[in-house]
């Protein structure tokens, strides 16, 4: 897989950004920065100034790449479940139905590793932003009309490829995109519980949200 994704460029939906931050150098920092001062500050708290402080550029230089802080954490977003889907597509390809659902469950539910092909961007860390302030990217007064523009159609895409997967697995089952979006979306908060609210979740050192929700879709599908 690895030498797969070392040819392949995560693609984001083109109306987030101003200018493709892949395009140059201080593109590249912006993105690699914001996110380390994201996990440090939290995302109420950052600020294109305190990143272009940061990078040593001009607050008005962000601006060209991103019209808002939030456009810049769709990116993000949007960057991290293309990266996710990569993932998905490759290691679940050639298993049956019922281990390619498993595998996509392990996929979009496991710890994340830093992956070497992009060199600047920190998975780990966009992981923690991911299950610390995804909801943000959604959670606004303009999420419908954000959503008819195309912003989620990568976040989406994934849910649909676990719902596809889990009808194969059981073609009657009724509710294959809430059981999908579920996963995805629950998989996030476990992780959140697991770091914060330990005493209302079970998910621990020993039992990871990968296991829980394996468990739980095996056992409506196979009810």
């Amino acid at each position: 897989m690895d030498s797969l994704l070392s040819n392949l460029k995560i693609a984001v939906p083109e109306k987030i950004y101003v200018k493709d931050p892949e395009s140059s150098d201080l593109g590249k920092r912006i993105v690699q920065h914001s996110i380390i001062l994201i996990d440090n500050m939290g995302f109420d708290s950052f600020t294109f100034k305190k990143l272009g402080h940061k990078i040593g550029s001009n607050e008005s230089s962000i601006y060209r790449y991103f019209e808002s802080k939030h456009k810049l954490l769709l990116y993000l977003s949007s960057w991290y479940w293309a990266w996710i889907e990569y993932q998905l597509v490759i290691e679940t390809h050639n298993l049956n139905p019922l281990d390619k659902l498993q595998k996509a469950i392990e996929v979009v539910s496991r710890t994340t590793k830093e992956d070497s092909n992009f060199s600047h961007i920190n998975e780990v860390v966009l992981n923690r932003i991911i299950v610390n302030e995804n909801s943000k990217s959604f959670l606004t007064k303009e999420v419908d009309q954000e959503n008819k523009q195309g912003y989620f159609v990568i976040y989406k895409r994934i849910v649909h490829r676990l719902r596809d997967m889990i009808i194969a697995s059981n073609p009657n089952y009724k509710y294959p995109s809430s059981l999908a979006s579920t996963i995805i979306e629950g998989s996030l908060h476990q992780h959140f519980l697991k770091q914060h609210f330990t005493s209302i979740t079970d998910c621990d050192s020993d039992i990871t949200p990968t296991q829980f929700y394996k468990n739980l879709a095996l056992n409506t599908l196979q009810s």
